[in-house]
């Protein structure tokens, strides 16, 4: 693997991306400057894991079932964000339906 502009290799710096969610994803976004590996990664946590976060939200405002609707949520969201770390580390680019298309557009049109 080559080295992002963080001075990581960009697998690593893939796998970060996704260790605190959309929060990390934020981080790297406003780092990185060249890796489009490490962009796409970065902002395909911000679109996964800020969904997830948004919904859980409101969800979690329904009472009952909204509640066990958001713990759901929750439980998927462990399991791809487990599942995305492993992946980018491995140097893949997983697509998560919606967002990663989303995060390719977005590289693509910022270059990087």
């Amino acid at each position: 693997m080559e080295k992002s502009s963080t001075g990581l290799d960009e697998n690593v710096a893939g796998l970060l991306c996704y260790v605190l969610g959309w929060i990390s994803g934020l981080v790297f976004i406003l780092i990185e400057q060249e890796s489009k590996f490490v962009r796409y990664h970065a902002m395909q946590s911000i679109y996964v894991f800020g969904a997830i976060t948004v919904a859980a939200i409101i969800l979690g405002w329904i009472p009952i079932i909204g509640t066990v609707i958001s713990a759901l949520i929750g439980l998927i969201g462990v399991a791809l964000w487990i599942f995305l770390m492993i992946r980018a580390y491995q140097g893949a680019k997983p697509k998560v339906l919606w967002a990663g298309d989303l995060a390719e557009k977005w590289v693509q049109k910022k270059g990087g």
